[in-house]
Formats: C-alpha cells, structure tokens, sequence
C-alpha cells in the first residue's frame, strides 16, 4: 500500500552535538559544556563539544546538503542557553537570530523545520539553580517556550517539547553516564519527573495558544520495546504488556513511566504501592496540563528490548551468539519498528512518527573519496520495510527521521559513533555524503517504493 503523500521524510540532529561556537556570540554554557571540560569526565577521549561539526559557522553549506539529500524535513533543537544565556535572564539576539537564519535557509530549500525545544543541553545557570529539582524551572521553561514560539512559529510548524527523558534523567542523574553526572536517590528522580511532565505540559499551552502557524505538537521519548518470540496471540500480549509494564527499579527507562501521564492522564499501575509516600502527587489542574491532546506520537527507536535473565535461563541464548549488531554493540532488530509502531498506536491512539532511528558504522573516506557504508543502507532498508508493514496493517504514520543528518558528537562515547548519512572530517569539517545519503535520496524520491526493489 502506497505511503501518504504527506508522510515526512526527515533527517535530525541536536544543537550540543552539531553547533559547536560554545561560548561565541553571548552564547552562556550548558551543563555539557561544563561537565565535559572538566578533568573528571568520563567522555571517551575527553571528547567535548566545542567545535562538533561547526554547523553555527556553516548552516548554508550544511542545508545545501540537506537539499542534496532531498530530505522534506529537518529536526533540530535549540540550545536554550545560546537564546537565553543563563536560563532566566536577558534574551540573546545573536543566538536567537541563528535560528531564525537556520528556518529561512531551510524554507527557502524547500526543507520544513522541525524543533525540539530541549535536547539535553540545560543551561548551567538553571541547573546551578536547581535545575529539575526546582519547582520554578517550570515557568523557566514556560518563558523560554514562548521566547522561541514568538521568534519562529510565524514559520514553524512542527514542535516537540521535550526529547527522551528516560536518557537524560535515566542517565544524566541516576546511571551518572550522562552530564551532569549525577547518581541521585529516588525521591529527587521522583521530584524531577515532576517537573519535567509539568514543563511539558506548559510548553505545550504556551504553543498551542501563540503560535502563529497551526502547530502539530509532540514530544521525543525513547523506551524499551519488546517484540513477540513467534506470531501467536499469547506472545503478542506478552510482549506487549512487558513493553509498558512497571518494573520498579527500571522505571526512568520505561516507556509508560513517561507516556501514560502525557496521554492516559495517570501513572502506570504499581508506581504507587511501590514508592508509597515519595510517589509525586498532581492537582487535577496539573493532570490536565500535562495530559493535554498531541499531535502524535513521536518515538525513538534503534533496538528491541531483551529480558537477559530469561534469555540466560533458555536455549535463546545461544541464538544470540554472532548475531548482527552496530558499531556501538546495538543489536539489529529491524522488526521493533513494526511492534513499536503498532504497540504505541493501539494503547495511544494516535499516529506515529519514528523521530530517530539509525546505524552507528564504522565509516571512513575510501581510496575514492568515496564513503561507502552498505551495513547503513542494508539496515535502514530492513528498519523502514519493518516500519511501513505497520501502515500496510492500519496503523497511521507520520514519518520517518533517520538519525542522524551527519557525523557528530554522541554524547558519552563522543566522537567515535558514527551515525551521520554525511561524513565529517573533525579535522577540517569536510562533509561527504555517504552512500547511504544517495540511497536514501532515492527512498525519499519514490516515497518508501524503491524500498522493494
């Protein structure tokens, strides 16, 4: 069955793995920036982003590319402290027109902008004053919203709140792997769940009531999907139901944790009884604000999830030796698109769109100056056609967006993951376009058909 004709084809990136400039043009830091020049942390190879892949210097080139790829979308966040240096204060001009700049480049290429308002990147000055702990980063982020709201949303339709939360507070302040590296109690992670839900909500009022183009609205999470051992009914709903199941002490991480409040209205059943006391409480008012109606639901997806404990106690574990994985050890389960897809739909009720999904490979010019990275084509090929099923089975899709546009900085294993359907050279910042980019020109070009040929 043909895809829609509006079904997005898109690439993303994010504002500290790509930007660069860190401190230029009344830029304030964030707390990647801190954290990682500082002598303790635990980036591989002390990676920082500095420079990344100085896309502040070279949007023109960069969206020239993007053109090239024939991408009809970009993702991209804002660097809340490159708009707002320390959080709260003074707006910076310089900052705020980079974005701007960056939607007309694009719309002038035919692109259409997509933004995240917060990608991970919070401004040292709001963490320094509490950061997710502080009831007030709520109307923190409300002002920031519509700072951005008033400058772009005249040009701007599509908008997400808040990208994958399980990551930055599952690792950002519980693991410790992600900046600021913190390992905080429960209580505290209960105290920022909070938070973090209410600043969604708010963020999603101040647009739906100020933006100047009707918006479509919604948010980035990330989470573990199961898929059913075989096709019966029984392994369906078992896969389903540890999909959303509340496991206690995986929580953070979970996909109902974070998307029954914002869509059910409600915790998932069992928080409650297990945290007692500590469990947040909400006003109706409050429920209300953060359950408030999306656009769909945005997802994303790289590997299934695996219960290790029961895999270690039957024979499936041998069928796991040699199995195919990434650059980064991700196994490859082109079938989680299709269950991901189809389990968030039915409990959701609301069409999806995978807003990353991708291979970390190891990629590198060839004699012929050439990028050539077949394993990216050959799993992206066996993601969308698992993906495009679930539209072919009824369930309504938005659209696709490979993560990611180019080679950047991936956070805690900084530079050596590549993902990008561009390569960069850090050393010069030459970009090549990947084989991968030119077969996905094509996929975009006959709209998913080519993915059968």
């Amino acid at each position: 069955m043909p895809l829609p004709k509006d079904f997005i084809w898109g690439v993303a990136g994010a504002s500290y793995q790509v930007e660069g400039a860190w401190n230029e043009d009344g830029k304030g830091p964030s707390i990647w920036d801190t954290y990682t020049h500082s002598r303790q942390s635990p980036v591989r190879h002390h990676d920082t982003g500095d420079i990344a892949c100085d896309h502040y210097h070279r949007v023109k080139e960069d969206v020239a590319l993007l053109s090239e790829i024939g991408v009809k979308a970009y993702r991209f966040s804002i660097s809340w402290s490159r708009v707002i240096p320390d959080g709260i204060g003074e707006v910076n001009p310089k900052g705020l027109a980079f974005y701007s700049d960056l939607v007309d480049e694009l719309l002038a290429a035919g692109i259409e902008p997509m933004i995240t308002l917060y990608h991970w990147d919070m401004p040292q000055g709001i963490f320094d004053r509490g950061g997710w702990m502080n009831p007030d980063i709520v109307s923190w982020f409300e002002r920031y919203t519509k700072v951005i709201v008033d400058a772009l949303s005249d040009r701007v339709k599509y908008w997400f709140t808040i990208n994958e939360p399980q990551i930055f507070l599952g690792l950002g302040y519980y693991t410790g792997a992600h900046a600021p590296f913190l390992k905080m109690c429960d209580r505290d992670l209960l105290v920022m769940t909070k938070h973090v839900l209410l600043s969604h909500g708010t963020a999603v009022k101040v647009i739906r009531e100020n933006a100047k183009t009707a918006p479509k609205i919604a948010y980035a999470p990330t989470g573990p999907t199961f898929i059913p051992d075989n096709d019966s009914e029984e392994a369906i709903e078992k896969a389903r139901a540890k999909s959303f199941a509340f496991d206690g002490d995986g929580y953070l991480f979970s996909n109902s944790w974070w998307s029954d409040p914002i869509f059910l209205g409600r915790f998932p059943e069992g928080a409650k009884e297990f945290f007692g006391d500590d469990m947040p409480e909400f006003t109706k008012e409050e429920w209300d604000l953060i359950s408030a109606p999306l656009d769909f639901y945005g997802c994303n997806i790289y590997t299934a999830m695996r219960d290790m404990k029961e895999l270690a106690a039957s024979d499936a574990k041998d069928g796991l030796v040699g199995e195919p994985i990434t650059a980064i050890n991700w196994a490859i389960t082109p079938d989680v698109l299709y269950w991901s897809a189809r389990f968030f739909y039915e409990r959701y009720k609301v069409p999806v769109m995978i807003t990353e999904n991708g291979c970390a490979n190891v990629d590198y010019v060839h004699l012929d100056g050439k990028v050539h990275d077949p394993q990216r084509i050959d799993f992206t090929t066996r993601y969308l056609r698992a993906f495009l099923k679930a539209g072919e089975d009824g369930i309504p899709l938005a659209g696709y967006i490979y993560w990611s546009f180019m080679d950047n900085f991936e956070w805690g294993i900084g530079y050596d993951a590549r993902f990008g359907l561009v390569h960069v050279n850090y050393q010069t910042q030459k970009r090549t376009l990947k084989d991968s980019a030119y077969w996905y020109r094509d996929v975009i070009a006959s709209n998913g058909e080519s993915l059968w040929k």
